[in-house]
């Protein structure tokens, strides 16, 4: 492939490696563990991979040759990063023992159970070495688990030769990496399952996981672009930009670009929830800020609005899971209909609260609520519009107002949604050694014998080579919850915490920010210059650890 001057020169960026990485490694165990609740419902479904310990990596003084084949799957949605975890996983195979193999299933889980591989040698990964996308091998969303799928799976891995299987993912994928672990486990297949934390939307962490790869790069490339935005904001002076930026379960993203870049209005799904506020209500608070800043002649400023804001809401949010239950088991029937009769199908079957709802919200994004789900069975709520809803709803507000004599500025939006800009773009420097670190720990998990497990990289504010690197296994992160009208095993997915330092940080500033305009402008992201610049991890993640 043709490469720009920036890919052949990060080409020979070498990752850095926690001290435990470097060299011959071996396990230290800790405590059996246990999951985050309906322990005795999770145990029961998975009795050969519960209760597990974590482990850790540290020195060893005897090298570890183990001969082991390794198959891989990128599972779900691009994050910066990927490439450097198969890479990871590819040095750390060959260092072991120079016959190991490693294969890439094509196109996600649907790779393996159609049999769709390719060999990953040293070729192919030198190509892809510290740079964004999946399209190494490509990426998919089709969930393992139906038991044929695991069977025409095992064909191949026996096949193939190979020992051990690594599943890059977010909270869904690892759920999946899980089961399949326990059936070959319970079959006694002697197939190895192992996990990788990805996810840019920063939900898939907890005290044994600090962040999720993707999460670092994604949000500085969003933050670059809100940083720009903003400028031009304060030049013109004449625009409201409304925002929109992904994380449709967590407000994480939007609550990181936040302090970075300053904004007038964030926008946290999770504060919404908490005071059960109404979407009229959060178009008043918009509305007040609008109206402030025009009292002082600033007719312009920015909101960032996070991707599942409409499902934070409760009302709507109560609305949605019954639409979700009616859904999963009408769907059928549901889908054939035209749209005037899908809406009334729709009103006839809900509950008097959430058909009251449905009616007052604007046809498109009751459209919206009202179409097929994702794989996982939830709402796609990329497809709606918030950002443009909350402007439409805003202009209709100040307009009353004026009528009134209680606003006399003039507002004009415009509105952007950053999702894609940043799922694939080449990874920071932490992103880049934290992913190289997770391929790396993978290996050492399939090494030592470890299924059911998740790499983790842990003290990631400190130097790479302070880093500390392990397994946590995936039982431990569970709970059960309602997915496609059934309660199902998943790993309860990381909210914003309205008690953490990133969001006390931001309530301390964002009263300023709402009335002044006090924007910074983060800039690109850095690959070569000032430690403080180039290897920070991002803020969220100092505040967390505090540092």
């Amino acid at each position: 492939m043709e490469k720009s001057a920036l890919q052949i020169a990060r080409a020979a960026y070498q990752p850095k490696l926690p001290k435990a990485l470097q060299g011959a490694v071996k396990v230290k165990e800790g405590a059996p563990t246990q999951s985050v609740d309906n322990q005795e419902e999770i145990k029961k479904l998975f009795p050969n991979t519960y209760g597990m310990p974590v482990v850790e990596f540290v020195p060893s003084d005897e090298a570890n040759t183990k001969k082991i084949n390794v198959g891989v799957i990128l599972s779900g949605g691009q994050a910066p990063g990927g490439h450097n975890v198969i890479t990871g996983l590819f040095d750390q195979l060959k260092k072991l023992n120079p016959d190991n193999r490693l294969y890439g299933f094509i196109l996600g889980p649907g790779g393996l159970v159609d049999h769709n591989y390719k060999e990953l040698t040293k070729e192919v990964i030198d190509e892809y070495r510290n740079t964004g996308g999946f399209d190494m091998i490509g990426s998919g969303r089709t969930k393992l688990e139906e038991e044929d799928q695991f069977e025409k799976g095992i064909e191949i891995i026996r096949e193939l030769d190979i020992k051990a299987i690594v599943i890059i993912g977010g909270d869904d994928s690892n759920t999946n990496a899980c089961v399949l672990a326990e059936y070959y486990a319970a079959k006694k297949y002697g197939v190895q399952v192992i996990g990788c934390p990805k996810t840019i939307d920063g939900d898939l962490k907890n005290t044994q996981i600090e962040t999720s790869f993707g999460f670092d790069t994604a949000t500085k490339t969003y933050s670059e672009l809100i940083g720009n935005i903003e400028r031009d904001c304060n030049s013109a002076r004449k625009y409201w930009h409304f925002i929109k930026v992904m994380g449709r379960s967590a407000s994480h993203i939007a609550l990181e670009c936040a302090l970075q870049c300053q904004p007038n209005v964030c926008l946290v799904s999770e504060e919404v929830e908490s005071k059960d506020m109404t979407l009229n209500q959060i178009v008043e608070n918009l509305c007040e800020v609008i109206a402030r800043r025009a009292e002082d002649g600033n007719n312009f400023g920015t909101v960032i609005v996070p991707e599942g804001l409409i499902e934070f809401i409760p009302a709507i949010g109560r609305l949605i899971q019954e639409l979700n239950d009616l859904l999963a088991a009408h769907g059928d029937e549901y889908k054939d209909l035209d749209k005037d009769a899908q809406r009334e199908y729709i009103m006839a079957h809900l509950s008097a609260e959430n058909a009251s709802t449905f009616a007052t919200l604007p046809e498109g994004v009751a459209s919206q609520l009202s179409l097929d789900r994702d794989p996982h069975g939830n709402v796609q709520v990329s497809l709606i519009e918030t950002e443009k809803l909350l402007s439409d709803m805003c202009e209709a507000k100040l307009a009353q107002w004026k009528d009134e004599g209680k606003y006399t500025g003039k507002f004009s939006a415009l509105h952007h949604f950053f999702g894609y800009e940043g799922r694939c773009a080449i990874p920071s420097n932490f992103d880049a050694d934290y992913c190289y670190a997770l391929g790396s720990s993978a290996v050492q998990l399939i090494a030592n014998g470890k299924t059911g497990y998740m790499a983790i990289v842990k003290n990631t504010t400190a130097p790479a080579d302070e880093w500390i690197a392990g397994g946590v296994p995936i039982t431990m992160m569970m709970n059960m919850e309602r997915r496609n009208g059934e309660m199902k095993p998943v790993i309860r997915k990381a909210l914003v915490e309205l008690d953490g330092e990133p969001f006390k940080a931001f309530v301390a500033m964002r009263d300023e920010w709402a009335r002044k305009t006090c924007y910074v402008y983060p800039g690109p992201i850095q690959y070569w210059g000032p430690t403080e610049v180039c290897d920070k991890p991002t803020m969220t993640l100092a505040l967390e650890q505090n540092k």
